[in-house]
């Protein structure tokens, strides 16, 4: 019994030490294949990856590392025996890094400015992560980096081209509140003179002259209109009122008191939903309200004029609508009918000078909405703007 018993442990022994090789040997195949996995993708991924360690010496880089700063390998860079601090370009930014690092044990998406072999700048974005020995101490870091300076240099531009064009309409703004400001008190002269001409002279000379000096009043008078339009439109950028919370239903009360005589000659019915109080500039509000309601009163049909406003809530803003039954607008002038002095109609048939709904987009971009308008020839129009809020 004994002899047997022991041939039995011998055995179970044998088979116990027999499986823990094969789980060795499988563990160890599983291992290396892990490794080739991980060499494979450390050598021919195209995102630079690097281990540097707490002396910010580099221990390894992968190829596309080396590339990106102009080695021609990994041999040729970690040769040159680089600190990590020596490639950043700005000292403030390196420093902002390492404190990064050790106060939360990595990085995210880190951008700055590094060196490349050449001397020559490029922007890497570096994200990065402390490993701990089995002491819990810090030993080593390892992180990943991405070229970005065409994004960079991207950005770069486009913020140039946004301070020259923030310039640029500075300086539009300015020549026209000026020019229109300093034109005034000429022109008020001679649309003066010119009336005083015709009101003196008329039927006294042939009727050539009448018909000249009629012309002469004319173009006055539509110039001095045009002048006082520019100087508006010019007063929306340059003095504006800082925004505060507004009631718009008092904005679009004062727009329609100011419309009055208008809104009685054309038997106009207004009809107005309740208007929400936003942070506004309130006078640019109702010169709002007040230029897109005169249009839809303007342009009316055969019909008596019916103008509806409202406004609803659509995510973080507010959308605003006025409506009329007026003549529309056909498809290929809904752009155009924007910008500064376009018109659609003969002053003939429609006086005015083109800037209103000019002066309606400025006023709404101004306060971070969009204006546009839906509209079918012979069956109205609908102006539809928005409002942050």
């Amino acid at each position: 019994m004994e002899s047997g018993s022991g041939t039995i442990h011998e055995n179970a022994a044998d088979v116990v030490a027999s499986r823990d090789i094969t789980d060795r040997k499988i563990s160890d195949k599983a291992f290396k294949k892990s490794e080739e996995v991980y060499r494979s993708i450390f050598e021919n991924v195209v995102l630079g990856i690097f281990w540097i360690n707490q002396e910010g010496r580099f221990l390894e880089v992968n190829p596309a590392f080396a590339h990106l700063l102009g080695y021609k390998s990994p041999k040729d860079f970690l040769k040159g025996g680089i600190l990590g601090r020596q490639l950043f370009v700005n000292d403030e930014e390196a420093q902002t890094y390492y404190d990064l690092i050790n106060s939360y044990g990595y990085t995210v998406n880190f951008e700055a400015q590094v060196y490349k072999e050449d001397r020559s700048k490029i922007w890497m974005s570096l994200s990065t992560r402390l490993i701990h020995g089995a002491a819990g101490k810090p030993t080593v870091r390892y992180g990943i980096v991405e070229d970005i300076t065409p994004r960079k240099t991207a950005e770069e531009a486009l913020a140039r081209k946004t301070a020259e064009l923030a310039r640029s309409n500075a300086d539009l703004e300015q020549f026209a509140y000026i020019a229109s400001h300093d034109l005034q008190e000429p022109l008020r002269m001679v649309a003066s003179f010119t009336e005083l001409l015709a009101r003196k002279y008329k039927g006294r000379l042939d009727s050539d002259a009448d018909e000249f000096i009629a012309f002469a009043v004319d173009g006055a008078t539509r110039m001095k209109q045009l002048i006082n339009d520019l100087f508006t439109y010019s007063r929306v950028g340059t003095k504006a009122k800082p925004f505060e919370p507004n009631d718009l239903n008092e904005a679009f009360n004062h727009a329609a008191g100011n419309l009055g005589v208008t809104v009685k000659e054309h038997s106009a019915t207004i009809t107005v939903g309740a208007l929400p109080v936003l942070m506004s500039d309130k006078v640019q509000m109702t010169q709002l309200f007040q230029n897109l309601i005169a249009n839809a009163v303007k342009f009316h049909g055969t019909a008596l004029p019916q103008i509806e406003v409202s406004a609803e809530h659509r995510d973080d803003e507010w959308l605003f609508s006025v409506r009329d039954n007026g003549i529309g607008i056909a498809p290929q002038y809904l752009e155009r009918i924007f910008a500064v002095f376009q018109r659609v109609h003969g002053k003939k048939e429609y006086p005015g000078t083109g800037i209103g709904l000019a002066i309606c987009k400025k006023i709404v971009e101004r306060h971070g909405g969009r204006i546009w308008v839906e509209s079918e020839l012979g069956k109205g129009s609908t102006f539809f703007f928005t409002i942050a809020g």
